[in-house]
């Protein structure tokens, strides 16, 4: 037979087990805060743009001009992220990491038929990523007549830092948000599990509800504090009504 639970008996594990819930949900935020600010390295983003475009010497063939160049442009990411280039980068700056670290914090991108290409660099110094940026570009745009053949590469935008520059990573109020939701429902579960594996009987309604069975009789638990109470009281009684039957006589 299949059991259900009530959306009392859900309220009631919740409010039997809030302090765990309550705890871990805090708990996680508090480590992803201190994760976050302090564990993390804030890394820092900075981007230069080029246009795949070369010079149009007669309007008839525009288009097929134009459409070469967005052909070329997915060969192009490729090939800006090769040791070709990223080697002569490492060199020229003086790298202290080699070309397979240069290219992680590199990413090449365009919008779809767009003939404008992005590439941005991450890095925990801002500066740094603008003069990587920078570098890489102008080190593709001179090599790529001798490796394609072709001049159509023309630097749109160079990169720049700004007066304050912020992180793009981490994001710690999105990661406290994220931790705290986790720590929630992962309290929710743990507090449902204990509850399921939980198997004392504590009140007449589990007893029949386990046995269906009536019950008879409940002897309840008394306290030493309540039973010391109790004999304070006898002894009182049994002062007063022996005071009172000597003054009988």
């Amino acid at each position: 037979m299949e059991e259900t639970i009530s959306l009392k008996e859900i309220f009631e594990v919740i409010k039997k087990r809030w302090l765990l819930i309550v705890g871990l949900t805090v708990g996680a935020g508090i480590i992803a805060a201190v994760v976050s600010y302090f564990v993390f390295t804030p890394m820092y983003e900075s981007s230069s743009q080029f246009i795949v475009n070369e010079e149009q010497k007669e309007p008839s063939v525009q288009y097929n001009e134009i459409q070469t160049n967005l052909d070329l442009i997915h060969t192009y990411n490729d090939i800006i992220k090769s040791p070709a280039i990223l080697e002569e980068v490492v060199e020229t700056m003086d790298l202290s990491y080699g070309v397979n670290t240069l290219s992680e914090k590199i990413e090449v991108m365009n919008e779809e038929a767009s003939q404008v290409v992005t590439l941005k660099v991450t890095d925990p110094n801002p500066k740094h990523a603008t003069n990587i940026a920078n570098a890489t570009v102008k080190i593709f745009q001179k090599e790529i007549p001798n490796i394609m053949n072709v001049d159509n590469v023309s630097i749109l935008s160079e990169a720049e830092t700004g007066e304050n520059p912020k992180p793009v990573a981490p994001k710690p109020l999105l990661n406290i948000a994220i931790a705290i939701v986790l720590g929630g429902m992962i309290g929710v579960g743990l507090a449902f599990l204990l509850e399921y594996l939980d198997n004392t009987i504590r009140t007449e309604d589990e007893l029949k509800k386990q046995l269906q069975l009536p019950v008879l009789g409940v002897i309840s638990h008394i306290e030493e504090t309540e039973l010391r109470r109790e004999e304070d009281s006898i002894r009182q009684k049994t002062f007063i009504q022996g005071g009172f039957k000597r003054d009988q006589k």
